[in-house]
């Protein structure tokens, strides 16, 4: 039998998933209603960037697909796409949901001002 992972889906009030360890991240999230955001699954369009709070140890490596979304102060941060990321342990994860889709938040860069 697989050991078990517990997921922490913070952003969506702490709602915990139990899974198989080695999981897919964003699959898990779909299955239990986790609510990262998502579109295509396959690692194309960047919508389902979130943030490793905790457990960052418990991810596999960074995949060539997640490079081309996020830069490496983002990993750094924690950052990782849900479908590009498999779960060997326990994580919490958390994000922000900009127009639809997950955004690295914190970074003037990205802070667009809404002007009324």
């Amino acid at each position: 039998m697989n050991a078990m992972v517990q997921i922490t889906f913070l952003s969506n009030g702490g709602l915990i998933a139990t899974a198989p360890e080695n999981s897919n991240l964003l699959r898990v999230s779909l299955k239990e209603k986790g609510g990262i955001p998502f579109k295509c699954g396959g690692g194309l369009c960047g919508t389902c960037k979130c943030r490793i709070e905790e457990g960052l140890e418990h991810t596999d490596a960074i995949k060539p697909k997640e490079r081309k979304h996020l830069r490496p102060e983002d990993f750094e941060a924690g950052y990782r796409m849900a479908c590009q990321t498999f779960v060997t342990g326990d994580v919490k994860v958390s994000w922000v949901v900009q127009n639809g889709k997950g955004v690295v938040a914190g970074t003037s860069a990205d802070r667009v001002e809404a002007s009324t």
